[in-house]
């Protein structure tokens, strides 16, 4: 094909984001991905929240009063369910949907699927120690403690399906 016909070739990953496939995701874009789960952490929660209330109202609404969420019981509830969503979409495909939303992908060292029981291992990392994402900010390659435990890493993707990356050295 000539550089004429590849302009116009059709393709998932966005032209301004063409040069960055591949490349390892900043703290911002990481941060960013982790605020839009986090967001969808609490929709689900509120939606939890206002099933069991429902359940309660239908069950007896003579004496029916909304129950009283806790601030640590919605901190551990929203911590497992944050776990578990992050154990099955990176497991999966690599990706949750904040991730797809900033076109990023969690990797093995070796560019391909982390693996449910890594991405479980991951995942506790995640709720337990979330700071340690903040590592990306001084690590040169980009990883977060995370990444350096459980070899990992973040990439530029915006392939629908997990690609093989090369790591870097």
């Amino acid at each position: 094909m000539t550089d004429h016909a590849h302009e116009h070739e059709l393709s998932t990953i966005p032209r301004a984001a063409r040069g960055f496939q591949g490349e390892r995701a900043g703290v911002v874009t990481r941060t960013i991905a982790a605020m839009i789960d986090g967001s969808v952490i609490v929709v689900v929660l509120v939606a939890i929240y206002f099933g069991y209330a429902g359940t309660l109202f239908l069950l007896d609404p003579r004496t029916f009063s909304f129950p009283d969420p806790t601030f640590l019981r919605s901190l551990l509830v929203g911590g497992v369910l944050l776990g578990l969503y992050t154990t099955a979409t990176w497991g999966a495909n690599g990706r949750t949907y904040g991730n797809v939303v900033m076109g990023i992908r969690v990797v093995s060292a070796g560019g391909g699927r982390v693996g449910w029981l890594r991405a479980a291992i991951r995942s506790a990392f995640y709720v337990f120690l979330p700071i340690g994402l903040m590592w990306v900010a001084v690590d040169r390659r980009l990883r977060s403690v995370q990444d350096l435990v459980l070899h990992t890493a973040v990439v530029y993707d915006w392939s629908p399906r997990v690609r093989r990356y090369r790591p870097e050295a």
